[in-house]
């Protein structure tokens, strides 16, 4: 018998619930659908996060391996699924395996990028216009991440099949190739003759360039677009950045005069949790790649063996609706905030641009225009050109889902591997380190300089102190852990990803009869 953590509906809704026995569950869906009662005999409860459970007679304990599980982020608010994208996800949600976290971040990123470069808000002196940029990250290559994008293309799609047909791509591998997607039409000079005589030079158009500067790059396997960034020389990060800054790109490369002014370029990825913690550079996250993206956690959310089949009368009139909001959105430009809106935004601005500590701190250190981005979307989605309480509202319950994802995701890691494996050693043990210890830790092969430059960070964020300690010579002193922090998911309590695939396979039990839930929204239960 499996393990179930919650009932079916706790399964689409928590991160961390009881705990229940599979049959316990298959009791709660039988009686929410009025189902006869299965016969109870013979449940097994396995143990979790080292809670002992009572076993029935000739239960070999010995050989039983315990499960630790850790908590995951707390699901979207309520008001994350405002609206029209809200009611999106409560159609497709029931009949699709997706994380309804991850349709409704897909549906933002893709909506953003097919209404083009128009609608945008002024922060300062920075235009900012609707482009995305996300990533999903599972705990295993079986979170389901790319189903959810999947439908939301296919909805959009029929709306405009040039976007759908030619604005799609992958293969993130260089800058130069992300400029040339959408690059200028591209001229030289070349000389006039008269009588074999040159008389002045003519601009000649050798390249027409791109039209329609829309591009909505996604990438499945976004551990390679990582891999990529370490390679010296290459021009991907800096591209990155300056495709979600302001959409003029251009390359130094003597043999390039490619150029793109006013692109419009989004981004998806896919990744799991243990390659990005791989191969995510630390200079990458503290040069500013990290925080242009959104970080969503997302996993599967159901067993549907026969697939789903969302109603076509209500996807019809979620199509008729998109079809209004895009026109409108195209047709809109500077966007601001209503009254509401702007005493809520005072409220709550001074939290969001205050810099967290850490690799987290690097990762969501543009808060405040990521959530300005969201509002203005929501605002598009109800066809108004005025960002609303509501609308705000409702970013900053996305955003917040976003943010506990990077929490998660990146624990409080300094992005400075001796920094973080100081820490480590110094929460292990009660006694303290010198720096002795910790240089002898490391193989005495990392400099005194960057084991003190660690140590300092740590100290200016609370999380080491130090003791003088008499040695009769030369003073010393002793580190400790200034004070012990929970469990983070990366340490005993992670789920791996063949318990996590046990855990799956309990929720294929619990809905084996193929139904994601009534079509009355009580599958998200918002």
């Amino acid at each position: 018998m499996l393990l179930y953590q919650g009932s079916v509906d706790d399964l689409n809704t928590k991160g961390h619930v009881e705990e229940y026995t599979v049959d316990e569950a298959m009791a709660s869906r039988d009686q929410a659908f009025d189902r006869p009662p299965r016969d109870p005999s013979g449940a097994i409860t396995f143990p979790c996060d080292g809670q002992e459970v009572d076993r029935p007679d000739g239960h070999d304990a010995e050989n039983e391996q315990r499960i630790r599980v850790s908590a995951w982020p707390d699901p979207p608010a309520p008001e994350a699924f405002y609206g029209l994208a809200g009611d999106l996800v409560r159609t497709l949600g029931p009949h699709t395996e997706a994380d309804p976290a991850a349709l409704l971040s897909s549906f933002f990123v893709a909506f953003g990028n097919v209404i083009g470069r128009s609608a945008h808000f002024v922060a300062e002196a920075d235009l900012h216009y609707m482009n995305l940029f996300l990533v999903q990250v599972g705990i295993s290559s079986k979170g389901r991440k790319g189903v959810s994008f999947g439908h939301i293309k296919q909805i959009l799609g029929e709306l405009d099949n040039d976007w759908k047909s030619f604005h799609i791509q992958s293969g993130l591998s260089s800058g130069e190739g992300i400029l040339w997607a959408v690059r200028d039409p591209i001229e030289k000079q070349e000389p006039i003759r008269e009588s074999g005589q040159i008389t002045g030079y003519q601009s000649v158009v050798t390249d027409p360039g791109v039209i329609d500067k829309r591009l909505l790059l996604m990438e499945g396997e976004f551990a390679s677009v990582l891999r990529v960034l370490g390679r010296e020389g290459n021009t991907l990060s800096a591209m990155v950045r300056t495709a979600w800054d302001t959409g003029d790109l251009t390359s130094l490369t003597k043999n390039s005069p490619a150029r793109a002014t006013g692109a419009h370029i989004s981004i998806i990825g896919h990744i799991t949790r243990s390659e990005l913690l791989r191969y995510l550079d630390s200079t990458e996250a503290g040069s500013g790649f990290g925080n242009r993206f959104l970080w969503a956690w997302v996993r599967r959310s159901k067993c549907l063996p026969e697939g789903g089949r969302p109603d076509e009368s209500k996807l019809r009139s979620i199509t008729d609706r998109l079809r209004e909001c895009i026109t409108v959105a195209r047709a809109t430009g500077r966007m601001e905030r209503d009254q509401e809106a702007r005493a809520l935004w005072h409220e709550v601005y001074p939290e969001l641009s205050e810099g967290k500590p850490g690799l987290l701190g690097a990762m969501i250190a543009r808060a405040e225009a990521q959530v300005m981005r969201l509002a203005c979307l929501y605002a598009l989605l109800d066809r108004s050109g005025v960002v609303r309480i509501e609308h705000l509202k409702a970013a900053l319950a996305l955003w917040s889902y976003c943010e506990g994802s990077a929490r998660y995701i990146f624990g409080d890691s300094m992005g400075d591997p001796i920094a973080d494996e100081i820490i480590r050693m110094l929460r292990q043990t009660a006694e303290g380190l010198t720096r002795w210890d910790i240089s002898n830790h490391f193989g005495r092969n990392k400099p005194a300089s960057a084991i003190a430059r660690a140590l300092g960070a740590l100290v200016e964020l609370g999380l080491v102190r130090s003791e003088g300690e008499s040695t009769g010579g030369r003073p010393s002193e002793r580190w400790f852990a200034a004070a012990p922090l929970p469990a983070q998911p990366n340490e005993e309590n992670e789920v791996d990803e063949e318990t996590a695939g046990e855990i799956t396979k309990s929720s294929c039990l619990a809905t084996a009869t193929g139904e994601g839930a009534d079509d009355d929204g009580d599958w998200l239960r918002i």
